[in-house]
């Protein structure tokens, strides 16, 4: 929650302006308040019961009085949740309240437009009902339960700890709880900004026009389509619920199964790899690919894979699918029959107590009136430019129609479906921003974690050869990190991908103790289009973890001294 008070006003002639910097006000005209930044008007603090304005250094004299009184004004001004466009019953409509609809829906209300978001299912999406959310709950219990089980560890400490066990009702309502806190937390948030609530399944009837529930209708400037996605099961595979389940019935821990086996390496089957481990499962990988985690830098999977994977209770099959999975019934155990990938030969059957099917998610799109303005889905994903604007069958933009987040399928997380909202408010008011996507930053929660952003070496290299320009690697580990070794953490290493000739940060690789909370650095540095030879004068605290950073900056061999701009980031 931030905590610096800043409020900027613009007239509808002026050029739209940076925000003020911490602890600022830039008044520049009152006469048409259509920028607005009131974050620290009370607005989001209201759902979580903060209501203290005031400068640290502030009295309550009449300066603290006028500042207060001037942010009620707003307030008043805007309690109406902005004045639609004339004509139209909203200025943007969101179909679609998961994270990625909710980010768009407070940006739009931060800019004055009369905003409505429509939900069919639960406020909140996949995001905090059915995945990062609850998962991270379950996550956390995996992490206290290792490092309790772990006696070495904590003798090491100096610490004696007896058995550790756990309540498997109790993790699961930890879990339901915090998905619980967070879904109200959303719903209050858009209540406090005044947005509309619209419940029921929402669809594109036409330009401008939206549908929800049985024949309730409304008009917008502009849609956004926010749907999110579903996990994706491949044919063959039999879903019960209960012994072959998904991501959305794991997360509920109904059972903890002796041996279970997970079809699918990436993101969701190594973060269940480490919950079911933790808590005393055998787990068996299925990967249809020749290596575990396909998706992550080659370099960080094989140390992954030896801290993550080769220590613990997991056996794996690779270069395989599961063409057939059968639930357990009448006393059987699951059946999971196996063929190579390349020969689509049988190479195996393996009988297990259950089944979790992470192969990835599929877009949410059938039924959003996609048909009634001529879109065609490409492999069920809404086509979309840069600007996230849709594209009609015949490779024409439709005006005013905008999809964001796994529907439209750019990148398929949370935080880039907010951050696609967000680029699209600033469309739409008239800014031209594009979101770069190399920017964007992706976690894997396992203990220890894996984080990372824009290009893995092999990408960069291809990059490279294809656009003539040298590639280079630096690497810290974080057996030399202070912080790391205090908490007997040194298992870690950070990568850096870079262009020698100019110091462009290309993409930044981190296996280690808060990785994911460590990549934002490197990031933002991506997005600002900071180069290597002016961040690493950047002072970080000691001892922190994000010394790992500035050595891994340190370590990077840069041709040019001369500090100049990176070419401006392009959107992927």
């Amino acid at each position: 929650m931030q905590s610096s008070l800043s409020l900027s006003f613009a007239s509808s002639s002026s050029p739209l302006m940076p925000r003020s910097s911490t602890h600022t006000f830039e008044l520049v005209s009152i006469s048409s308040p259509k920028q607005l930044n009131f974050r620290f008007c009370g607005l989001r603090r209201e759902a979580l019961g903060f209501t203290a304005l005031r400068r640290p250094n502030e009295s309550h004299g009449a300066q603290s009085w006028s500042g207060r009184r001037n942010c009620k004004k707003l307030l008043a001004s805007l309690s109406g949740n902005g004045s639609p466009s004339k004509g139209f019953d909203y200025d943007l409509v969101i179909i679609g309240a998961g994270v990625g609809g909710h980010g768009a829906a407070l940006h739009a209300v931060e800019k004055g437009l009369r905003t409505a978001i429509i939900e069919g299912d639960v406020m909140g999406g996949t995001c905090v009902n059915r995945g990062c959310v609850p998962s991270k709950a379950l996550l956390a219990v995996s992490g206290r339960m290792r490092e309790l089980q772990n006696e070495h560890h904590m003798k090491s400490f100096g610490l004696q700890v007896a058995a550790a066990n756990y309540d498997r009702q109790g993790v699961a309502d930890h879990a339901n709880n915090l998905a619980s806190k967070i879904r109200n937390n959303l719903t209050n948030s858009l209540k406090a900004l005044g947005v509309d609530i619209l419940t029921g399944f929402g669809s594109v009837l036409g330009p401008h026009k939206v549908k929800y529930g049985k024949d309730n209708v409304v008009t917008a400037k502009d849609i956004i389509i926010a749907t999110g996605s579903v996990p994706f099961v491949p044919k063959g595979i039999e879903v019960d619920g209960k012994t072959v389940i998904t991501s959305d019935h794991a997360l509920k821990l109904e059972f903890v199964p002796d041996w279970i086996a997970i079809v699918g390496s990436g993101y969701i089957g190594l973060e269940f790899s480490d919950v079911y481990t933790a808590l005393g499962s055998e787990v068996t990988f299925i990967e249809a690919l020749d290596q575990l985690m396909p998706g992550f830098d080659p370099e960080i999977s094989k140390l992954a894979q030896r801290v993550l994977i080769n220590p613990r209770k997991i056996d794996y099959h690779t270069g395989v699918f599961a063409t057939k999975v059968t639930p357990a019934k009448d006393g059987k155990p699951v059946i999971i029959e196996l063929i190579d990938a390349k020969t689509k030969e049988p190479t195996d059957t393996l009988e297990v107590d259950a089944a979790l099917i992470a192969t990835g998610r599929a877009p949410f799109t059938q039924g959003v009136g996609l048909e009634n303005i001529n879109v065609v889905t490409q492999h069920g994903f809404v086509p979309v430019d840069e600007r996230m604007q849709v594209i009609d069958a015949n490779g024409n933009l439709v005006p005013h129609l905008y999809c964001i987040g796994d529907a439209n399928g750019k990148m398929m997380l949370a935080h880039a479906a907010s951050a696609q909202g967000i680029s699209v408010v600033e469309q739409v008011t008239g800014r031209d921003y594009i979101l770069n996507h190399l920017s964007v930053p992706a976690a894997c929660f396992t203990h220890p974690e894996i984080s990372m952003v824009g290009l893995t070496e092999p990408q960069a290299r291809e990059k490279g050869e294809k656009e003539g320009f040298e590639v280079s690697v630096a690497k810290t580990s974080f057996k030399a990190n202070t912080k790391a070794l205090a908490e007997n953490e040194g298992e870690g290493l950070a990568k850096l991908i870079y262009r020698p000739d100019n110091g462009e940060i290309l993409g930044v690789h981190i296996f280690g103790m808060h990785a994911a909370d460590l990549i934002h650095e490197a990031s933002n540095a991506i997005a600002l289009g900071t180069r290597i030879q002016d961040i690493k004068f950047a002072v970080h605290a000691h001892p922190t973890l994000s010394e790992v950073l500035d050595e891994l900056y340190k370590a990077a061999e840069v041709n040019v001294h001369v500090s100049s701009p990176v070419n401006e980031p392009v959107a992927v």
